[in-house]
């Protein structure tokens, strides 16, 4: 689904260029769910915008399900992010103006689905995460936990192939982070690949793989130990 040969990416400011990644070799495999790990700075954001089509990189090759991504308009890179990815952040992203079901059914909005269709969808991609009966309030009036939720479905709503996860339970507590990431795993069993960068060990143990970073380069992987609660 994913691979990475040699993937360099480079920031210039000013006069000055800062080397970021140096070199990326990876592969995830299509189903897979894997974690990204790596202190501040070590390049894990900047992979993931890479990997999410949010960034160009500098040399190297960055093949997307056989396809290589190389030199994308913004246009090219918007189209195979509504096609092929889904993304969760940490501070959800939620539009507070819209209802949980508007916020759910906004990808759809994007690839001219009918709002018909796309409020019935919403609701039963809401009744997937537990919400359905929270569809008609708006995120200020919700939990963090139940937010993501929201923001777990506006991602599976487009059925894409990759879901990437940045620091999706770095907002919540222990208990809630737990219900998110086995959330994350019945997802993944529907054979979406899921990537998740987070800094936190207990949640990397939780996903197939870890992978950590260290200066722009994969230190070393790792098995995970699925856990749940």
């Amino acid at each position: 689904m994913i691979r990475l040969n040699k993937i360099e990416k480079s920031y210039h400011i000013g006069k000055s260029e800062f080397r970021v990644l140096k070199g990326i070799d990876m592969h995830i495999q299509p189903g897979e769910m894997v974690s990204i790990m790596g202190s501040s700075g070590s390049g894990k954001s900047t992979l993931l915008n890479v990997l999410g089509l949010l960034d160009n990189y500098d040399n190297g090759e960055y093949l997307l399900n056989g396809m290589l991504m190389k030199n994308l308009s913004q246009r090219e890179a918007a189209q195979l992010r509504n096609k092929f990815l889904g993304f969760v952040f940490q501070s959800f992203n939620l539009l507070s103006f819209k209802n949980a079901a508007e916020n759910v059914a906004l990808p759809l909005y994007y690839q001219k689905v009918s709002r018909k269709t796309r409020n019935v969808l919403a609701m039963e991609y809401l009744e997937k995460v537990g919400l359905k009966d929270w569809a008609h309030h708006l995120p200020s009036e919700l939990s963090g936990g139940q937010k993501q939720r929201v923001a777990i479905a506006r991602a599976l709503i487009a059925k894409p192939k990759v879901i990437f996860a940045d620091e999706p339970t770095g907002a919540l507590d222990s208990q809630t982070s737990v219900e998110i990431i086995n959330l994350f795993r019945e997802v993944n069993k529907q054979g979406i690949t899921v990537v998740l960068v987070t800094h936190e060990d207990d949640i990397s143990k939780m996903t197939d793989r870890v992978i950590r970073l260290h200066d722009g380069l994969i230190l070393n992987e790792a098995a995970g130990q699925t856990i749940s609660a």
